[in-house]
């Protein structure tokens, strides 16, 4: 039997996916499982064992460049899904983009969301088989876990903290960097205060008064962790004002922010990837929610608190807000705080 899951991006939403195909690797140890993601993310598939081929596809390029060699490309994915002739595909996005390769994949059996979850409504085109979500799948992680139950009932659902794995390699070079830094002892929490709205960030004062509140514990070691060019700068500014209370991350691949998340012994974040990477490794964090809502996304399992921006309007779901000033600080540093110490113990 031949398998694919179609999860392109993003890469929050990349990792909340993994339980299924956990869950048809436990049901199906026979079947090859593969994966279309992002060409960008698919690092973090690479050392899984539960998937045996991922097709990485890059849908930005694409759109954004329009040359024959990008054309080349995507053409170069269809061709290999068609021929690859799968028996099942399984339409994890829901959008027009993932449904495109899920129908031109031709697999009998292509199963999605129905109308009332699907996010685009292109989407039910491409799938034959769209399942209604009940109310047990409001987490996100659910979701994709109810689409392949509902092809192959009665396995048992996986720990998300098992879903993960560091790549060796890059492990050993991380684990070094963390002893050249003095993180060889004590405990080591990663702070990754960028997300990809603002509406979904806590303010950076409100970091730097979380740094501060520490500065006496000498053996707690902060990195801050950031993904492009302006949490750079957000970080390098927090850690300006926490009165350098915190190392910051070297930077690299995604690889090596796994492997960083891998060695934390706590991870705070809002809702972004590198949150949901730190609970699929089993890793402890403290998650901060505004615009979106924590009871959809947030890690889940006693080794996981968050909280909630206090807003009569929260979560609002939007990218921009004219409450901004006020919600950025609405979580207070002192709860953070005593969320930290509460995942330490």
């Amino acid at each position: 039997m031949k398998i694919l899951i179609v999860k392109i991006s993003a890469l929050g939403d990349v990792v909340h996916a993994l339980p299924a195909a956990l869950y048809l690797r436990s049901r199906l140890p026979d079947a090859r499982i593969d994966w279309l993601v992002e060409e960008s993310f698919a690092q973090i598939l690479a050392p899984l064992p539960y998937l045996d081929h991922f097709l990485p596809v890059n849908t930005r390029a694409v759109r954004k460049k329009r040359s024959f060699a990008e054309l080349k490309r995507m053409w170069q994915v269809i061709h290999r899904i068609r021929a690859t002739r799968y028996d099942y595909v399984f339409d994890l996005q829901g959008n027009a983009k993932s449904g495109f390769y899920t129908f031109i994949s031709g697999a009998p059996q292509r199963f999605g969301f129905d109308r009332a979850h699907v996010r685009e409504g292109l989407n039910l085109l491409a799938t034959n088989r769209r399942i209604a979500l009940g109310d047990g799948a409001f987490h996100i992680a659910d979701r994709s876990l109810a689409v392949v139950r509902a092809a192959f009932p009665g396995g048992e659902t996986p720990s998300f903290g098992d879903c993960l794995i560091p790549q060796p390699g890059a492990s050993a070079a991380v684990n070094d960097w963390l002893k050249d830094n003095g993180c060889g002892w004590g405990q080591m929490v990663v702070c990754h205060p960028g997300t990809t709205w603002a509406t979904k960030m806590w303010h950076r004062g409100c970091w730097a008064q979380l740094l501060r509140h520490f500065h006496s514990r000498e053996d707690l070691h902060f990195v801050l962790t950031w993904g492009n060019r302006e949490e750079k700068e957000l970080v390098t500014e927090i850690r300006r004002e926490s009165g350098g209370r915190a190392i910051l991350w070297r930077g690299g691949e995604i690889r090596d922010l796994v492997a960083l998340l891998s060695h934390a012994d706590l991870v705070v974040a809002g809702d972004t990837g590198p949150l949901h990477i730190a609970a699929a490794l089993g890793r402890p964090t403290v998650s901060l929610f505004r615009a979106t809502d924590a009871r959809r996304n947030a890690p889940r399992g006693p080794h996981h608190l968050f909280l909630q921006a206090p807003l009569d309007c929260s979560p609002c779901l939007l990218k921009q807000c004219t409450r901004e000033k006020e919600c950025s600080r609405s979580i207070p540093v002192q709860e953070v705080a005593r969320a930290v110490e509460k995942r330490l113990r």
